[in-house]
This record gives structure tokens, sequence and C-alpha cells, in this order.
């Protein structure tokens, strides 16, 4: 994805983080212009590094609020590469995700973190939530939901489930998914993509080797929620925010949707919003200062 936006006027801090198998990578910490007691820890998109969120974190920092950016796994300043020989999946991604949280105790002067993200990084803030509840004070999304093939329209539910199965086929037959070579995210894990296969195969959370019900979590969650929908996103139809949102039946939602006309660039895509993050920064802005 270009990135055309102009460089924040303060860099983010840099973190390493060490997930305890071996796996380290960067957290990229912007400090907020107040003292705020309430955090953001955001996970990117599928295949995105954590540095094309600078400018979002740049403009909630402007705000008030402090933003650490969470790196994937296999990407950017990770020291692994999806392999034949180096697999992973979600239940790793929320081991990594759990030592974020771990470092930022020291790191961030912060009494209370929310846990967010965009796209595949909102469903694995989910299940980060669902698994360590009492580490989170809150949950926030923006062009995410759920990618069971059955919330998408009618026409598109074919081509959903052919893409599924192709995934999984493509990975097993490579030993890791080639995003960069597809068009779709970036070189990732078999096991993340057979991961998310099976919850747009099926419309559950149920990854390999994680060692909780993540359904039953995430209907225990009690805490307040944000979701943003951008008009023009076709990656998030309506009903795919709502089947994910409906698996956290207990969170206080506050849901918004964000049309063409407040971007600069006049489309509030999936991925357009990176490049003018200021109409989403302030939405989730004002929706923390109401929780905080």
């Amino acid at each position: 994805m270009p990135d055309s936006s102009p460089a924040p006027d303060t860099a983010p801090e840099s973190l390493r983080v060490a997930s305890g198998d071996g796996h380290d990578a960067e957290l990229l910490l912007q400090r907020g212009s107040t003292h705020r007691d309430i955090g953001l820890l955001w996970l990117p998109a599928l295949g995105v590094p954590a540095r094309k969120y600078r400018h979002f974190a740049a403009a909630l920092a402007e705000r008030g609020t402090t933003v650490a950016l969470h790196e994937w796994r296999g990407h950017d300043s990770s020291n692994r590469r999806a392999a034949r020989s180096c697999n992973w999946g979600y239940a790793e991604l929320l081991r990594d995700i759990a030592a974020s949280r771990a470092a930022l105790e020291t790191a961030a002067p912060v009494r209370r973190w929310i846990i967010g993200g965009h796209s595949l990084g909102a469903q694995i803030a989910a299940l980060a939530l669902a698994r360590d509840p009492g580490d989170y004070a809150g949950y926030a999304l923006v062009g995410s939901g759920h990618p069971w093939w059955r919330t998408f329209p009618g026409w598109q539910q074919p081509l959903l489930l052919a893409v599924i199965a192709w995934f999984r086929a493509l990975s097993a037959a490579c030993g890791y998914f080639p995003g960069e070579r597809t068009g779709f995210a970036g070189r990732e894990a078999r096991g993340v993509m057979q991961d998310w296969a099976a919850s747009a195969a099926r419309g559950d959370y149920r990854p390999a080797r994680i060692d909780f019900d993540a359904e039953a979590q995430l209907r225990a969650v009690a805490l307040p929620g944000f979701a943003v929908r951008l008009v023009s996103d076709a990656y998030v139809p309506r009903a795919s925010l709502d089947h994910l949102m409906s698996k956290l039946p207990l969170l206080q939602w506050h849901r918004e949707e964000i049309g063409n006309a407040e971007f600069a660039g006049g489309r509030a895509g999936h991925f357009d919003w990176l490049r003018d993050p200021a109409p989403v920064a302030q939405r989730l802005a004002d929706w923390l200062e109401r929780i905080g």
C-alpha cells in the first residue's frame, strides 16, 4: 500500500519485545500529548507493517492518547519470516501480543489500555481480549468484521468460498502463503492462513493450539467497545461487522460509520483512511475521552 502522507512531527519510540520462543520485534510507542491514564495497543491489518499506522498514532497522540503499534510476527521488524520450516498461527500471535502488553507495563505511564485493531488486527485483538480480559479496559475496531462467507453479498459468496479453498491449498503447497505474489496481504505463515480460512468457512473462532474457548470467553467480556465502519470498505460488509460484534454481546458498543466526503481523498476505503486518519482518530479520541 503506497504511503503518501507526510511524516509525523515526532517519530515514535521503538521498543524491542521478545516473545519467549526466540521471536522478537519492535513495538512502536507514540506518547500522548497529555498525561491521560488510558492508552491504545493497536494491531495492524494482515501483512501490514506497524509503521504504516504511525500517522494514525500521531493523530491520536496529538489528541492526548498514547498509542503502541504492535508488529506482526513475520513482517518488517520481526526476526522471523514464514517458510515451510518456520510456521505459526493465531496461538503464537496471541503470545506475541501478550508480550507487547507486558512490555508496556514499564515502558509507558498509562494505567489502563484499550486493545484494538484494523481488519484482521481487530479480530486478533478480540481474541487477545478474550484470552486476557483483565489486561484491558476496552476494545476498538476500525474497518473490520468477521470474514464468514455467509456475511457477504450473495453474488460474492461463491467467490469467497473459492478463495478460502485456494488460500488453503496454496499455503499447503508452498509451505507458507506467498501473499506478495497473489496481491493479498504479504508473505504469511500457513498456520495463520489456515486459522483465517477456518474462521471464514465456519463463522467462528476456534484457532489451532489455543488454550482457551475463544467463543465462550468472547461472550463473557463486558467492557466498552468502539466500532467504525467505512462506507466504501468492500472487505467489510455491514453483516460482517454485525457478526463480529455479535460475538461480544456484553460489550457496551459505540458504533459509527464514516462517509467518503469526510476524507481528503474522497473515499472511505479499507486502507484509504490510513493516508488521512484524522476522521477516524477524532471519533476514537472522543470515545476514549468519554470512557476515560
